[in-house]
C-alpha cells in the first residue's frame, strides 16, 4: 500500500515539528526515516496513523487522506509506539487478547497463537508481562500490531533499548514480515546499519525538514563520496605527490586514504603510476556519511524547529 506525504506541517505553539516533507513510500517496501532527536520522526508516525492531524498538507495512505478519512486508515495500519506500556498483571496472550477485540478480531483466534509463534513467544504466552524483558515486551507489541494483518505497519524505533542479541531477533523477524508479505513498513531509527540493513528506501529528516530521500544506493552516490585506499610499494612522498589536491588525504598505518569524488576516484585510479603501489581497494560511501553530509548540508535560517516537547530523558 502506498504512502504519500506531500507539503506536512505540524506545530506546537511556537515550535515547529515538521516544516513541510513531501516523499512517497512504494507499496510493499521497507522504508526508513532517519533523523537526530527532534528530528520529526515520531511526530510524523503520528500523523501518520492518524493519532493526530497535520496543520498544513496531506497525507495519503492507500488512496485515503489520514485526515479525513483517520478511523478507516488506522484500520490499515499497525502501529508500534516507542513506548508501549502493556499492564504488567496481564499475560502476553490476555494482551493480545484485548488488542484482537479492539482490532474487531475473536480474542480467542488462530490469529493470536500465529503472531505468538511469529515474535517468538508462544512459550511465555502465559507469563504475566511484568516478568517480559525490554525485548520481549518488544516482541509483544509487534504482535499486537501485526494481529488483524494490516497492509502497512508503522514501527518507531522498534529496536531502542535492546541488547544485540535482542535487535537481532527483532531484524529477523521484520525481515521475514516483509519478504512474506506485501506489508508496506515504515519504520525510524537512530541506527544507519540497521536501515541500511533492512530498508529498500530512507528519508532523512533534519529540524523537521526533509534533507534527502532515495534508495540506499541513491543517497550514497548523492552526499557520500568514496574512499580510494592506497598502499605504498614503497616511498610514500611520490605517490602523496601523484595524489596531488585530490579530495581530503589522510595517512593511516602505512596507508594513504583519498576521500574524494566518485570521478576524482576513477582519475586517481587510471591516472597513477602502478609501480608506486602494491595494491589499493576502493571503498563505497556508507550511510553515515551521506546522512552527516544531509543534515549538515541542509542547516540554514533561524526558525526554531524541533519535534513535539517530550519529558526529559525521552526521545522525540
Amino acid at each position: 500500500m502506498k504512502i504519500t506525504t506531500t507539503d506536512v506541517e505540524k506545530r506546537y505553539g511556537d515550535v515547529v515539528a515538521l516544516d513541510g516533507p513531501s516523499f512517497t513510500i512504494p507499496s510493499g517496501s521497507t522504508f526508513g526515516v532517519l533523523g537526530t532527536n527532534g528530528a520529526g520522526k515520531t511526530t510524523l508516525f503520528e500523523l501518520l496513523v492518524g493519532h493526530d492531524r497535520p496543520d498544513a498538507g496531506t497525507i495519503d495512505v492507500g488512496g485515503l487522506d489520514v485526515e479525513r478519512a483517520g478511523h478507516a486508515v488506522r484500520e490499515r495500519v499497525g502501529f508500534l509506539p516507542e513506548h508501549t506500556g502493556f499492564p504488567g498483571s496481564l499475560t502476553g496472550r490476555e494482551v493480545l487478547s484485548i488488542h484482537a477485540r479492539i482490532r474487531g478480531l475473536d480474542g480467542r483466534s488462530e490469529r493470536i497463537e500465529e503472531c505468538l509463534e511469529l515474535v517468538g513467544l508462544a512459550d511465555a504466552a502465559d507469563r504475566r508481562v511484568e516478568g517480559y524483558s525490554n525485548g520481549m515486551g518488544r516482541r509483544l507489541g509487534l504482535a499486537a500490531a501485526l494481529l488483524a494483518r494490516p497492509p502497512v505497519l508503522v514501527l518507531d524505533e522498534p529496536t531502542a533499548g535492546l541488547d544485540p542479541r535482542g535487535v537481532a531477533t527483532f531484524h529477523g523477524i521484520v525481515e521475514r514480515v516483509g519478504r512474506e508479505s506485501e506489508t508496506t513498513v515504515v519504520l525510524s531509527s537512530h541506527v544507519l546499519s540497521e536501515v541500511e540493513r533492512l530498508c529498500d528506501e530512507v528519508a532523512i529528516l533534519h529540524d523537521g525538514r526533509l534533507e534527502a530521500a532515495g534508495t540506499v544506493g541513491e543517497l550514497r552516490a548523492r552526499h557520500g563520496e568514496p574512499t580510494v585506499v592506497l598502499f605504498p610499494s614503497g616511498d610514500r612522498e611520490p605517490l602523496l605527490e601523484a595524489v596531488g589536491g585530490r579530495g581530503t588525504v589522510t595517512e593511516t598505518d602505512g596507508r594513504i586514504e583519498v576521500t574524494c569524488s566518485s570521478a576524482e576516484a576513477l582519475a586517481l585510479c587510471r591516472e597513477v603510476d602502478p609501480a608506486l603501489v602494491e595494491r589499493f581497494e576502493v571503498r563505497e560511501a556508507g550511510l553515515e556519511a551521506a546522512f552527516h553530509e544531509a543534515i549538515t548540508g541542509g542547516v540554514e535560517g533561524d526558525h526554531q524547529h524541533a519535534d513535539r516537547p517530550a519529558v526529559e530523558g525521552v526521545a522525540r
